[in-house]
């Protein structure tokens, strides 16, 4: 049985609609928050900050480009320029796909030892995350009371799990999530640390 099935969570931030695409970026954590349609940073103490406006509707998620300006997905490809202007920035698709790991997984980041924490959101009315070996095998496990649609590594030393979940009620009832608020952003520590930029 995998370790840190009792991992003890702490809720950082709630009372929001469906949020998606945690980020740790600049010393906060971002998140897309679909149903208010705005990317929204938090601090480690709870406190947040809507930092703009998002892709619109379900799908999209923030990055950043290495000079600093944020990167939006959503129908295209778009880039937030230093003036707060939005223009496109790219076209692609991904090549030479291949399974890594057969499990049910969403919302991944990967950590220092390779392997990557994903939630798995086809479990009901209960969430879990999980840390998995490439091949399959679960190496941890945090269980929670609501469905985890995506985790990040991030924290001053990159060994804090954040955990972004909601209840969930579809694509095409966004405003009844944003009004439901059942939003959170957890946290847990773990004990291998975050892999690569940031």
């Amino acid at each position: 049985m995998p370790q840190g099935s009792d991992r003890a969570t702490r809720v950082l931030f709630d009372g929001f609609g469906m949020g998606e695409s945690p980020r740790w970026h600049d010393g906060r954590l971002w998140f897309s928050n679909w149903s208010a349609n705005e990317v929204v940073a938090v601090d480690l103490d709870g406190s947040s900050e809507v930092m703009g406006q998002g892709g619109g509707g379900s799908g999209w998620a923030t990055n950043w480009l290495p000079d600093g300006r944020m990167l939006i997905t959503g129908s295209e490809l778009i880039r937030v320029e230093p003036d707060g202007a939005r223009v496109r920035h790219a076209d692609g698709g991904l090549t030479n796909r291949r399974v890594w790991a057969d499990v049910t997984g969403d919302g991944i980041c990967i950590d220092a030892e390779g392997a990557v924490w994903c939630s798995d959101v086809g479990v009901g009315d209960s969430g879990v995350v999980q840390r998995v070996r490439e091949g399959g095998e679960v190496l941890d496990r945090i269980e929670l009371d609501r469905p985890c649609y995506a985790c990040m590594l991030g924290g001053d030393d990159g060994a804090t799990l954040f955990m972004v979940a909601a209840k969930w009620f579809g694509p095409d009832r966004m405003d009844e999530l944003q009004q439901a608020k059942t939003g959170q952003i957890l946290t847990a520590r773990v004990d291998v640390p975050h892999a690569g930029w940031p």
